[in-house]
């Protein structure tokens, strides 16, 4: 199933908001967005503009950059479960592969 990049970035929105206590009216209020925008973008539904997420980070006083670390981390992970599940897994950039040292061949010349 494909994860689409508002879901992922609504999702990390809304855990960044309920860690810290807070309502969507509160963060609503302080983005100067809707509150019914702001549900709509937590959940998924709504693709929030670059400004827009400035707004909403600045409002839960979370860097942006971190939002879409977190999420490119969330989608990466999803992607790899989804290969894996399926058989075509591949090997990881961060998979180390040892080669061992060459052993030069000796030729005869005749």
């Amino acid at each position: 199933m494909t994860l689409l990049l508002r879901e992922v970035i609504g999702d990390v929105l809304r855990r960044a908001r309920s860690s810290q206590g807070r309502t969507l009216r509160e963060v609503s209020d302080s983005a100067r967005v809707s509150l019914g925008y702001l549900s709509e973008v937590e959940r998924g539904r709504k693709e929030a503009s670059s400004e827009l997420l400035s707004a909403i980070c600045s409002a839960l006083d979370l860097p942006l950059s971190q939002v879409l670390t977190d999420a490119g981390e969330q989608m990466a992970h999803h992607e790899y479960a989804d290969r894996a599940s399926d058989g075509s897994a591949r090997v990881d950039a961060a998979t180390k592969v040892v080669i061992g040292p060459v052993n030069p061949v000796a030729m005869a010349v005749a």
